[in-house]
């Protein structure tokens, strides 16, 4: 489990309990049965409104990807790249059919066994490319569910406070219970933006990061892969790929610096 995930939401939860009580509030005076149900029932109830079955079934993998631990090491990915490279330069690309079984990720097995098999570098590229966008889509589609739940939660907290409201000044016989009742109204609102801000939102994000980080891996392998196919030099390999990993936002890769190394291998 990534305990950074947790640690930054319980630290926000933590923050706002702290400052509440700092200035001298009660604990029970953020527990409200009613805002909770209002605010969490109708935010689930919009999400699952929002989205087709099989879509919300994607939220468990969804939350393992936003609090799980992912190993994927951008690094090793290189080396092994760079070592194929010698391999199929050295003994040829068939050599690579007895090691692909030795690399763990799919993707990179995929595009090797395409190798093997003499398959176009276009043909190549077009699968490789279409997989990353499957992918990304994938992730994006994940991220989408809890980015509507940040934009429903709000709005459901203040229609919890506008019920609220309207219950007290449909109750303004008894003067001395409105400020407690107003309180009580506002709870919702706070449920609504603290949740969103706290909890939906910044999953979202965490799934966005990590879908951008594995998209950046397999467009370096799908780099590695056609360099591999092309009988490039191992080093210069090394240099296209080691771009790649620069940056964990995004990967740059310009096409004039393509163009010197493609004249430099020859």
């Amino acid at each position: 489990m990534d305990i950074a995930t947790l640690i930054g939401i319980i630290a926000g939860i933590a923050a706002i309990i702290s400052g509440f009580l700092w200035e001298g509030g009660q604990l029970s005076g953020l527990l409200q049965k009613t805002a909770a149900l209002i605010v969490f029932g109708g935010t689930i109830a919009a999400v699952v409104a929002s989205f087709p079955g099989h879509r919300l079934r994607t939220i468990p993998a969804a939350l393992r990807m936003a609090f799980g631990r992912h190993h994927h090491d951008s690094k090793q990915s290189v080396e092994d790249l760079i070592e194929m490279s010698s391999i199929a330069r050295r003994s040829g690309v068939l050599a690579l059919e007895r090691r692909v079984v030795d690399y763990p990720h799919p993707f990179l097995q995929d595009g090797i066994q395409m190798i093997v098999d003499g398959t176009d570098p276009d043909v190549i590229r077009q699968i490789l490319e279409m997989e990353i966008d499957s992918v990304e889509q994938k992730h994006e589609g994940y991220a989408k569910i809890f980015e509507s739940a940040g934009g429903y939660a709000p709005t459901m907290g203040i229609i919890g406070t506008v019920m609220g409201l309207i219950q007290v000044l449909g109750s303004l016989t008894d003067p001395t219970g409105l400020g407690p009742a107003i309180a009580v109204a506002f709870t919702a609102t706070l449920y609504g933006v603290a949740s969103a801000n706290l909890i939906f939102l910044p999953i979202a994000s965490k799934i966005k990061s990590r879908g951008a980080d594995e998209v950046q891996a397999m467009e370096m392998i799908l780099e590695g892969i056609l360099a591999i196919q092309n009988g490039e030099n191992p080093q210069l390999v090394r240099k296209r790929l080691e771009s790649f990993t620069l940056s964990h936002r995004q990967a740059v890769y310009s096409p004039l610096a393509k163009e010197g190394l493609d004249e430099s291998a020859q």
